[in-house]
């Protein structure tokens, strides 16, 4: 008898445990958001500064949080003539217009492409990927010229109707620019298409 009382109780000790182990699990999921809504905010105000295209002088603004699991991977600012919630005028509008990444950790070089790449296969059909597979290739030979996109890095991808698509990284120019507009508004579909990377990084920018 005295065994089966000792038996319930380190059971019901056990459950108590648990049960406070579950509430401080929360805490830190809690405290894990908001260091997150946080951090989105303070790269958002990073992002104000020096940021100012050719043509697009007084741009407007959109945010987004790219999160892979729980890892933050970078913050992506997306600076439009006239900013718009419609994702389809984002996409393709015809000005000058860009979208600059502060990376939030390290990303090796195949997978910061593969990413691209992926989005890029989800978000376009067999006919326009084939149709675009020259400016896509150049692309992604400029993005593997990166190398490991360090933490702390920003990247930008910028266009203009005269230049085309550019990528510079830290401010230093990656590859040549690709010409036409086709190209930039598939990138874009890797944020604000039908299937983004991140629900929430389209719904921010």
């Amino acid at each position: 008898r005295h065994a089966l009382h000792r038996l319930v109780l380190a059971i019901v000790g056990a459950l108590v445990a648990l049960g406070v182990l579950l509430r401080r699990i929360d805490e830190l999921l809690d405290l894990a958001d908001q260091h997150a809504s946080r951090l989105a905010q303070s790269d958002e105000r990073l992002l104000e500064l020096g940021l100012v295209v050719d043509g697009l002088p007084d741009a407007d603004r959109g945010v987004g949080l790219r999160k892979r699991a729980i890892f933050k991977v970078y913050v992506n600012g997306l600076y439009v003539p006239q900013k718009s919630t419609d994702a389809a005028t984002l996409i393709n509008e015809k000005g000058a217009r860009r979208a600059s990444l502060r990376m939030l950790r390290d990303v090796d070089a195949d997978s910061f492409v593969s990413a691209f790449t992926d989005g890029l296969k989800a978000n376009l059909s067999e006919a326009q990927l084939t149709a675009l597979k020259p400016q896509i290739d150049t692309f992604n030979a400029t993005l593997k010229s990166i190398g490991e996109a360090k933490k702390g890095d920003v990247i930008n991808f910028d266009y203009t109707p005269e230049g085309g698509t550019r990528i510079t990284v830290n401010g230093q120019p990656k590859g040549s620019a690709i010409p036409g507009h086709d190209l930039y508004a598939a990138v874009m579909r890797i944020w604000l298409g039908d299937k983004p990377v991140d629900d929430g990084l389209k719904k921010g920018l």
